[in-house]
């Protein structure tokens, strides 16, 4: 999402138009996969296996726009649904609608896993709602030597409200991995990691009613900013993340045959 320069800056309504743009688009995308309420498009070369936009698209029945942008903002929540996530935590505030924080993942076995620092903003438009980041660096929380540290270029989720009750959620993403991966991998994404990414949020949105009606109901810093007691960070701190300044490693000879089972279900 770099505008071009060296500096860090909080994305503004011109960035979430093209956000928009992109997430709506057909132009330039490849189906890749289209079953059961989900489609998957990508961009770029499969065969290179190095860095590729991805898009996927799920129409969500009986879960309201806000919902689902409340599923993908509360933290304490999203340890109970993503099993994914190895570990998140909120760095600092930078406005009352951007953040940086900290993201770390488990890859598909027998890969390296991955972390992210990144910016994050959001904005409720209406009845839709758009959370974008992308990778910046702080000084206080530098690669680790257990993960690979990759770099989201950019990262989103476009929320549209689709009549009385439900919602189409859009994710798209272009991340460098930092390595080279196997064909598989890049083959895997978009056949089952994409799609089963997309159910798990969806079915995350049917139950957070419930759940969050347990959890601090009040509690929601992304909608009153007043409740946030983060530590505020200074853009001054944080500088863009380059992919060249990272470790790079080769995982393209990784075999596929040491895949569990759930890597495998859609």
């Amino acid at each position: 999402m770099s505008r071009g320069g060296e500096m860090v800056y909080i994305p503004d309504d011109s960035d979430f138009s093209s956000f928009r743009d992109q997430c709506e688009s057909l132009e330039g995308w490849h189906c890749r996969y289209n079953k059961a309420g989900v489609t998957v498009w990508s961009q770029g070369q499969e065969e290179s296996c190095t860095v590729q936009k991805i898009k996927t698209r799920i129409s969500c029945k009986d879960v309201p726009a806000e919902t689902l942008y409340d599923v993908l903002h509360d933290t304490d929540y999203r340890r109970k649904w993503d099993s994914n996530m190895i570990e998140t935590y909120d760095i600092g505030r930078l406005t009352v609608n951007a953040d940086v924080g900290y993201y770390s993942w488990k890859c598909p076995s027998p890969l390296k896993n991955r972390d992210f620092v990144t910016l994050r903003s959001w904005l409720p438009l209406g009845n839709d709602y758009m959370i974008i980041n992308y990778s910046v660096k702080h000084p206080k929380y530098p690669p680790r030597k257990d993960f690979v540290r990759a770099v989201s270029l950019q990262t989103g989720y476009l929320i549209k409200a689709n009549g009385t009750g439900a919602c189409v959620l859009y994710y798209l993403t272009q991340v460098d991995p930092r390595g080279s991966l196997p064909k598989w991998v890049v083959n895997r994404v978009s056949q089952f990691v994409a799609p089963k990414a997309m159910k798990k949020i969806y079915k995350a949105g049917l139950k957070y009613p419930e759940w969050k009606r347990k959890h601090d109901p009040g509690y929601k810093p992304w909608v009153y900013p007043e409740q946030n007691t983060l530590p505020s960070v200074s853009l001054a701190e944080l500088s863009l993340q380059h992919a060249d300044s990272l470790e790079n490693i080769d995982e393209t000879g990784l075999p596929e045959d040491h895949l569990s089972t759930s890597d495998h279900e859609a």
